[in-house]
């Protein structure tokens, strides 16, 4: 009896030879290729009743198109597009049925996660002819959309992108709340006292977006106006019910002039860090539970007997404390005035510090300098990709009310309170 003969595949020297990865890579190929299968029947399927003057479906499948590589984390995988076709000859080009797939796009080279990581890449001192080696054991040494002149016009588009994100129109935008603050990221940057100025907004639907975001310098009252002028000027014309962030920006008196109706919350976060610096470290325990009292009192009556307890304890020893925290009173507790639900949100400035919280992770520490041109670039890009896995804000049925101008009393809804009391 023979012998069982092993043959084992010869590789180039230097090359990774990962079977889990083979196999993975081929599952995803057909789970791929059967998911843009049932992409196209489900788009057929909604035309089944689209008849042609012979009887004959007017909207049917048409085969697939060329096969292409898409470059994703666990290396390229070979696809094929599926093709859609409307036998309406007659029909007018704006009246033709097309199809255009979400899964795949039809120019699509790159998987959307593999996009997001090549600007941190670039931050992360990576230059554009070494992306293709950086990544090779990840997406494979024959990565054709890696090279350098593909990253170079991957750059160049980001660039494009990013001014007509600046230029976009904005006169059918509205933002309940707004959250401000602005953001040291040490990406390489110049050593200069210049940040990232950043609005999030969140729309009438609960929906958070990045609103605003340019560089400036952020205890500056003109860079905010430059910003909140150049907001207002592409059509923002409602103001927002209520701006969060924190008290030193020079944002609030930006806002002041070109949105005076908005309403002002400081940042709790920021407050309580700002009366700790004013204390001995023996006391911070004690004195956080304190301040927990106020911010997390169930009335607006309930925090204001804890704002006067605070004094009251803390007043004659610790004045400049007691100052820090009161100056801001009316600030502080502006949030109860809006709707319960959305109380956390409103709080503090944690949706910015949440976000920018990866960014400025994967900028620190970096080597090199990076003009201020491509660190706005690729921290603009980062942040549309966190922006994808943003959260709707609680309460969001709640919103609309405050667009309408509904009166909330420590978080209810006026018309409901006296609902209550009459019941």
């Amino acid at each position: 009896m023979e012998d069982d003969i092993t043959i084992t595949p010869l590789h180039q020297p230097g090359s990774v030879v990962d079977p889990l990865t083979e196999i993975a890579r081929d599952g995803a190929r057909q789970m791929l290729a059967a998911a843009l299968r049932a992409e196209a029947a489900s788009f057929v399927a909604q035309f089944a009743e689209e008849r042609l003057p012979d009887g004959r479906q007017r909207v049917v499948h048409h085969g697939t198109g060329p096969e292409r590589n898409i470059q994703t984390g666990i290396g390229p995988i070979p696809v094929q597009r599926q093709k859609v076709r409307d036998r309406a000859a007659d029909a007018p080009p704006e009246d033709k049925i097309r199809f255009n797939s979400r899964i795949l796009p039809k120019w699509a080279r790159r998987s959307p996660s593999l996009d997001a990581l090549l600007p941190v890449l670039y931050l992360r001192g990576v230059s554009t002819g070494d992306f293709q080696e950086a990544l090779s054991a990840l997406v494979g040494p024959d990565a054709p959309n890696l090279s350098p002149g593909a990253i170079s016009r991957l750059t160049g588009e980001w660039q494009a992108e990013h001014d007509r994100w600046q230029r976009r129109n904005l006169s059918a935008r509205r933002y309940v709340y707004v959250w401000a603050d602005g953001v040291y990221l040490q990406a390489r940057m110049e050593p200069q006292a210049e940040c990232m100025l950043v609005i999030i907004g969140a729309t009438p639907e609960g929906k958070k977006e990045l609103l605003g975001f340019q560089v400036g310098v952020r205890e500056s009252a003109q860079s905010w106006h430059e910003l909140l002028v150049d907001l207002r000027a592409r059509g923002l014309s409602a103001p927002p019910d209520l701006a969060v962030g924190d008290g030193a920006l020079g944002f609030w008196k930006a806002l002041d002039e070109i949105f005076p109706d908005t309403r002002h919350q400081r940042c709790w976060t920021h407050k309580v860090s700002n009366v700790l610096n004013k204390l001995p470290k023996s006391m911070h325990p004690a004195v956080k539970t304190d301040l927990r009292e106020i911010w997390q009192a169930a009335t607006r009556a309930a925090a204001e007997t804890a704002v006067n307890t605070f004094v009251e304890k803390y007043g004659v020893k610790y004045e400049k404390a007691v100052a820090c925290l009161t100056k801001d009173r009316e600030a502080l507790l502006a949030f109860y005035d809006f709707p319960a639900a959305h109380w956390d949100h409103l709080r503090t400035s944690n949706p910015i510090e949440n976000v920018f919280a990866t960014v400025r992770h994967r900028t620190v520490r970096t080597k090199g300098a990076l003009s201020q041109k491509t660190a706005k670039l690729m921290v603009f890009k980062l942040v549309q990709a966190a922006a994808k896995k943003w959260r709707r804000l609680k309460g969001a049925n709640q919103l609309p009310l405050v667009v309408e101008g509904v009166k909330f009393t420590d978080g209810v809804a006026e018309q409901d309170a006296n609902e209550s009391r009459a019941a």
